[in-house]
């Protein structure tokens, strides 16, 4: 096994195919680990970060890749330095991992064992699918040489799981109430309007339906409250960027809805192997009473059972209209793995208590 890092962008952007390869032979492959979401990521977003890629080739093969960068010590939260998986933050990406080719996991996992354990920095890896992934190999290899490893759960993750199911069948599972307005909506927004369901895939349409998503997903959050999506100019200029190459790849599927030529609601999804990500959705408040989110929300499942997909991602976030949807959920979590010296110990208990003095500050300011 030869352990190489990647720290210039230019040898990150030379890893394109080679890396897509090797996600899409792992048991890790998702969209938010493809080389072009973690790529803009790093353009956009690496707030200061230093790239710090490791990868593990046998016999000049690319067996496994530890997506991570180094973040300097931040001593107002009792942070050392730490090695954070790229995509971290506030973009929202989820079932973050270090990916290996599948049936090599464990003698991946060793080689960045020995590799990580002679650099001695903490690891901070968030977003991790709960359960079995090439991060809690690492973990448990890692334990062996006297790291320690703490466990967090972040959040969950709400999907429909789309296996052997037509639209009819689907909505069959669905709660009667939920059965009969879709259908309702769909059945009456036709009669009302000029109803019009645009899907842009191609580049040109991109940049356009993207905007429009924007648009109507502050229009929605401007009645109902915030959201951080969309907030900051670098968030947005990342996803101006990844639908490009989304729709380069065949993965966007960013639906429009327009009602009398009127653009009245609009969801970003991604369709990548066989999963339909829903990424965010916005509508116009002015027809809240035609359900136009809903009706989008519907549009999108009905689309991703047509195209083939095997199941339908709400990613992140309890919110109640997901469950009225999605009936399984499956857990995210974050790993944080110290290594074996007193002054990692000191840095642990310092960021334990520093993480529940901000939750206890927290708790306060909400009951003022």
């Amino acid at each position: 096994m030869k352990i190489e890092t990647i720290e210039s962008i230019d040898e990150f952007e030379n890893l394109r195919g080679e890396w897509n390869r090797l996600l899409q032979s792992s048991d890790s492959d998702c969209v938010f680990l493809t080389h072009e979401w973690l790529a803009t990521w790093w353009k956009h977003l690496a707030e200061g970060r230093r790239l710090a890629i490791i990868t593990v080739r046998d016999d000049g093969e690319l067996v496994g890749i530890m997506p991570v960068a180094e973040r300097a010590a931040q001593l107002s939260r009792m942070m050392p330095r730490v090695l954070e998986l790229l995509g971290s933050g506030l973009i929202g990406s989820d079932y973050l991992d270090v990916i290996a080719a599948r049936g090599r996991e464990d003698d991946v996992m060793a080689a960045l064992a020995e590799h990580l354990t002679a650099r001695g920095l903490m690891l901070q890896l968030s977003q991790l699918r709960g359960g079995a992934s090439g991060a809690s190999i690492l973990a448990d290899h890692l334990r062996q040489r006297s790291w320690s490893v703490s466990e967090a759960k972040l959040n969950v993750c709400p999907y429909i799981d789309l296996r052997g199911h037509s639209w009819e069948s689907y909505l069959a599972t669905l709660g009667p109430t939920v059965r009969k307005n879709i259908n309702r909506y769909l059945r009456n927004l036709p009669k009302e309007f000029d109803m019009r369901v645009e899907s842009a895939r191609t580049p040109a349409e991109a940049e356009e339906a993207l905007e429009i998503a924007i648009d109507l997903h502050h229009k929605r959050w401007s009645a109902a409250g915030t959201s951080d999506a969309f907030q900051a100019g670098l968030v947005v200029e990342f996803h101006r960027d990844f639908v490009r190459l989304a729709a380069e790849k065949g993965w966007l599927r960013l639906l429009v809805l327009r009602l009398n030529g009127d653009a009245v609601a609009a969801l970003y999804g991604l369709r990548y192997a066989r999963t339909f990500y829903f990424y965010q959705s916005g509508f116009d408040p002015a027809y809240n009473k035609q359900s136009v989110g809903a009706t989008t929300m519907g549009l999108s499942i009905k689309s991703a059972i047509e195209d083939g997909a095997e199941e339908y991602d709400f990613l992140h976030g309890s919110e109640e209209y997901k469950y009225h949807w999605a009936r399984e959920v499956r857990d995210l979590t974050r790993l944080e793995i110290h290594p074996p010296q007193t002054s990692a110990w000191i840095y642990k208990r310092a960021i334990d208590l520093n993480r529940a003095a901000r939750q206890m500050a927290k708790r306060v300011l909400n009951r003022a």
